[in-house]
C-alpha cells in the first residue's frame, strides 16, 4: 500500500507555486489599463454604432428610438444614392490608390539612389503628409478656381479643357479634382514605408547577384520585388481602407456635390448623420462599408498568404 501510494505522489503533477502563478498573471496586469482604453474608446463606440443600424434614431423626432430590425439594410437595396455612392468609393479610391502607389513607388526607387541633394529632396517628398487634410482641401480648392487659381489656366494651355472653367463644378470632372489632391497627399506615405523596406535589403545580395550577370531588371523583378511583397501588401491594403473612408478632402473641396458627382460612401454617412439627422440610417450604410472593408482585408490576406507559400 505504501509503495503504491508512493508511486502515486511520485507520477502526480507538482503543483506551481504561487509566485509562478503570480508571475504568469503580471503581464495582462501591466497591460490592463490599455485594454480597457481601447474598450471604451474603440469597441464600445462601435458596437454601439452598429445598434443604431437596426434602430430608428432621428433627432428630428426623439420620440422616434425603437427596434426596426433589416428596414434599413433594406432601404439601402433600393436607395440609388447609395448605390451612386458606392460606385463613387469603388472610383475615387482606387484611382486614388493606383496613382498614389505609382508616384510613390518611383519616388522610394529614387530616393534609395545617392545623389546631391537626396536629404533636401526627401524633406520636399515628405511635407504633403505633414499638412492637414482640412488645409489641403482648401488649398486645392483654391488652385482649381479659375478665378484665384492656375490649374484651370495650365489644363487649357494644354488642352485638357476648353476654357479655364473650374473643375469642381463640372459634374463630369469633379472627381478629378480629389483624386489629384488625395494623391499629392497619399505619395509620401508610400514612398516613406516603401523606402524603409528598400533600405531593409541586404546589399550583398545585388553585389551577389551583379557578379552573377545578373542585369538591373533581372536584380528588380527577383530580389526588389520578392523582398518588397510583404510590405506592399499591407500598406495597400491598409491605404485602401483608409482611403474608402477618407471623406475631408471632398467634404472640403466639393461637399459632395456637385449634383452628387463626387459624393461617396463616407460623405454619404457623413451627411446622412449631420446634416438629416437621421442617425440610424447612417449607421447602416457604416456598416455596410465596415463589412466590404473587412471582406477586402480578409481577400488581401489571403492573397499575400498564398503568395508566400506558392
Amino acid at each position: 500500500m505504501s509503495s503504491a501510494l508512493a508511486a502515486a505522489r511520485a507520477t502526480a503533477r507538482p503543483r506551481r507555486p504561487k509566485w509562478r502563478r503570480a508571475s504568469t498573471i503580471e503581464p495582462y496586469l501591466y497591460l490592463a489599463p490599455v485594454l480597457v482604453l481601447l474598450a471604451l474608446v474603440m469597441f464600445a463606440p462601435l458596437f454601439l454604432g452598429l445598434t443604431y443600424a437596426f434602430r430608428n434614431v432621428q433627432l428630428f423626432d426623439p420620440t422616434e428610438n425603437g427596434w426596426v430590425g433589416f428596414q434599413h439594410f433594406e432601404e439601402l437595396w433600393t436607395d440609388d444614392a447609395f448605390w451612386h455612392a458606392l460606385s463613387n468609393t469603388l472610383w475615387w479610391t482606387f484611382g486614388s490608390l493606383v496613382l498614389q502607389f505609382s508616384g510613390g513607388f518611383g519616388l522610394a526607387l529614387l530616393l534609395n539612389k545617392k545623389f546631391g541633394g537626396r536629404k533636401l529632396v526627401q524633406a520636399v517628398v515628405f511635407i504633403p503628409w505633414a499638412v492637414p487634410t482640412f488645409l489641403s482641401g482648401l488649398a486645392w480648392a483654391w488652385l482649381f478656381n479659375p478665378l484665384i487659381g492656375p490649374l484651370s489656366r495650365w489644363l487649357m494651355a494644354v488642352g485638357l479643357l476648353a476654357k479655364p472653367d473650374n473643375i469642381l463644378a463640372d459634374p463630369d470632372l469633379a472627381m478629378y479634382g480629389p483624386i489629384i489632391a488625395n494623391v499629392w497627399f497619399g505619395i509620401p506615405f508610400f514612398a516613406i514605408t516603401l523606402l524603409a523596406a528598400l533600405h531593409a535589403i541586404p546589399q550583398e545580395l545585388y553585389e551577389a547577384a551583379a557578379v552573377d550577370g545578373a542585369s538591373a531588371w533581372q536584380r528588380f523583378t527577383r530580389l526588389t520585388l520578392p523582398f518588397l511583397a510583404p510590405t506592399i501588401a499591407i500598406t495597400v491594403m491598409l491605404r485602401t481602407i483608409w482611403i474608402a473612408t477618407f471623406a475631408d478632402l471632398i467634404w472640403v473641396m466639393t461637399n459632395g456635390g456637385p449634383a452628387d458627382s463626387t459624393q461617396i460612401l463616407a460623405t454619404y454617412i457623413f451627411s446622412t448623420a449631420y446634416s438629416k439627422l437621421d442617425f440610424g440610417y447612417a449607421s447602416a450604410v457604416a456598416a455596410v462599408l465596415l463589412v466590404l472593408l473587412m471582406l477586402y482585408g480578409v481577400a488581401v490576406v489571403r492573397l499575400r498568404r498564398s503568395l508566400l507559400i506558392s
